[in-house]
């Protein structure tokens, strides 16, 4: 326990992947990225020394991992990676004792045979931190909070944008919650754990209807700052929850906490309400239609670029990203069969014996390639094109290699490994000018802020994939229903808060 007059001592730790279970690839422990120790603290710039935070306690790395959204989890890699949080937490425990835990997570990480992942992650941690640790969450608001993973921990919270630009305030503000609780105990104050109010709501929807962009999420999110403004309430979040994951926990759920539980539940309550009552007017982010359809719309259109999501493949949502549909539908299209045709740049496909083909070849070279469907074959099989090598990239993060190859009228992009398209110079890196296209499709849901500012205007193509935007296609058997929209006449919930609190000498839980 903390001394008066001493620093905290908080380490930091969690894996965060979105996961889907409707995507055939798998997710290894290489994929998280792992960093340790002090690499942890150079990530985050609002915990390193000479900051306000860094300055108010001592932070250890232990272990996080981020890994680009995909495929389920294999238990190898979970039960590797958690083993070394679980080993790392219990050295530090032994040398220094521990304060605090920052929980650096995402919450929708699904595990080959296991059920809510980050919350047996948390209870392994808790096994090693005992009760008096305290426990502060951070998470993606399209994670999942089951009861338990509440429970476990003294604080959480999550983003309260989609497209998510509050990624780094939303983390500052979990550790800077954690640091004031922390103060509190040092300061002898006799309630040193707050209340929480949890609320689960039978809602289970895509991002691409409830981006903070767009109503009615805007009006939804607009009110969690003032709920987190009311005397006696610390902090308050909405989880839209993952749809393309089918475990029990998906869902949406409110979560407020503080030290007023009267504030805190009414708070919860409110939020909750907000919520229900604008369930059915959830819409799509964007005017929707087949990859056939959007393609028309595309090209009868006089706007400049014209924007469209190939959204069932996206791999920030747990799309595998190498599904070929797209590209296959697209190529055969007469209209870009000649060099003369409509500019279209299509992002992208992976095919690594592709990439060294074409890089063998060279700038300028025609080559024939086949690339695609190595994890995702459900919906089409490789594609073989002959085209044109535009442009060749080495060292990208993700994608390792990129090759652009001109196929009549279309550049398709093509990477070792695969890849999202979220920033303009993600292309003009590649010596392509989105901004001068005709049409730029991208696999994406709702579209990033660069694209979305680039855009003159767009559509979300409905195409298949592991992240399919149909999602009573992909055939959910695991959430707990009744669950809109998958069912459309139910009895309104329970809207009342659970109460849950932790005492300093155990786990418990109460409802009020």
């Amino acid at each position: 326990m903390v001394a008066a007059g001493t620093h905290p001592i908080i380490a930091v730790a969690g894996l965060a992947c979105e996961t889907s279970t409707f995507t055939p690839s798998r997710t290894q422990a290489e994929a998280f990225h792992p960093r340790r120790g002090p690499e942890i603290i150079d990530k985050y710039p609002f915990i390193q020394p000479g900051t306000i935070l860094g300055d108010a306690a001592d932070w250890r790395g232990v272990l996080i991992g981020h890994a680009l959204p995909g495929g389920i989890v294999t238990r190898a890699a979970f039960e590797s990676l958690a083993a070394e949080i679980v080993s790392g937490l219990r050295s530090l425990v032994a040398s220094e004792g521990l304060d605090g835990l920052w929980f650096d997570i995402h919450g929708a990480m699904c595990v080959e045979c296991l059920d809510d992942a980050e919350y047996e992650l948390l209870r392994r941690c808790r096994e090693v931190l005992g009760p008096r640790v305290l426990v502060s969450a951070s998470m993606d608001l399209h994670g999942n909070v089951s009861r338990e993973l509440a429970h476990q921990t003294d604080l959480i919270t999550c983003y309260r944008t989609a497209p998510h630009v509050d990624v780094l305030e939303t983390r500052g503000r979990a550790c800077r919650n954690l640091v004031g609780l922390l103060r509190r105990r040092a300061a002898g104050e006799e309630v040193v754990r707050p209340f929480k109010a949890w609320i689960s709501l039978p809602v289970l929807l895509p991002g691409e209807q409830t981006s903070t962009r767009d109503e009615p999420a805007a009006h939804i999110y607009a009110a969690v700052p003032e709920v987190e403004a009311i005397p006696g309430v610390v902090d308050a979040a909405i989880w839209v929850g993952y749809a393309w994951a089918d475990e029990p926990r998906n869902r949406a759920v409110v979560v407020v906490t503080g030290w007023d539980k009267e504030a805190t539940s009414r708070g919860a309550e409110r939020l909750a309400r907000t919520f229900w009552n604008a369930h059915k007017d959830f819409k799509f982010v964007a005017a929707t239609g087949t990859f056939a359809e959007c393609i028309d719309a595309a090209l009868a259109s006089d706007k400049r670029p014209y924007f469209i999501s190939d959204s069932g493949d996206n791999p920030t949502a747990g799309g595998s990203g190498d599904v070929t549909w797209g590209l296959t539908q697209l190529l055969a299209r007469p209209e870009f069969k000649s060099a003369l045709g409509s500019k279209v740049i299509y992002a992208s496909v992976p095919g690594p014996e592709a990439i060294r083909i074409a890089v063998e070849a060279g700038i300028g070279a025609t080559v024939t390639v086949t690339a695609g469907a190595e994890v995702d074959n459900i919906h089409a099989g490789p594609i073989t094109m002959t085209g044109r090598v535009h442009s060749i990239k080495h060292g990208d993060v993700h994608a390792q290699v990129e090759v652009v190859l001109q196929v009549g009228s279309v550049f398709a992009i093509l990477t070792k490994l695969r890849k999202p398209y979220h920033h303009e110079s993600d292309f003009t890196e590649l010596d392509l000018a989105p901004r001068s296209a005709d049409i730029v499709i991208v696999k994406i849901g709702y579209l990033e802020p660069e694209l979305y500012d680039m855009a003159s205007d767009w559509m979300l193509g409905l195409t298949p994939g592991g992240v399919d935007q149909d999602l009573e296609r992909l055939g959910h058997r695991r959430i707990k229903r009744p669950m809109w929209p998958f069912d459309r006449d139910f009895d309104e919930p329970d809207l009342s808060a659970r109460i849950i609190e932790m005492s300093n000498e155990k786990l418990s839980t109460s409802s009020d």
